[in-house]
């Protein structure tokens, strides 16, 4: 009974304190991007605001729907530039459950 409560104890503390702790490194950990990286930035900018400045009323309907997959493309590229790797709070938790079931 005494391994259950310890084990809870520990699963809720993880839970109360990791989103904290995820939340500070993806704040102050910004990834440094190359010289190349950030031309593609600004040409990604320069068209998103020219697309901004369109007339989209003068559009058919094929040419708005072209538009709007350019965006998003555009917006999967940009993020993907910045790039980390996330592990979700219940990733850690069934991870953490795993090792302590294996290890007993």
């Amino acid at each position: 009974m005494k391994k259950i409560a310890l084990f809870l104890s520990v699963m809720f503390l993880f839970t109360a304190t990791a989103p904290v702790a995820m939340a500070k490194e993806s704040k102050n950990d910004k990834k440094e991007l190359t010289v190349e990286q950030e031309a593609r930035v600004a040409e990604i900018q320069i068209r998103v605001a020219e697309i901004k400045a369109m007339d989209l009323s003068d559009l058919s309907n094929e040419e708005r729907k072209e538009v709007k997959d350019e965006l998003r493309e555009m917006k999967k590229e940009a993020k993907n530039l910045g790039s980390g790797v996330y592990i979700s709070v219940g990733a850690i938790i069934i991870i953490l459950v795993l090792l302590i079931l294996l290890l007993d």
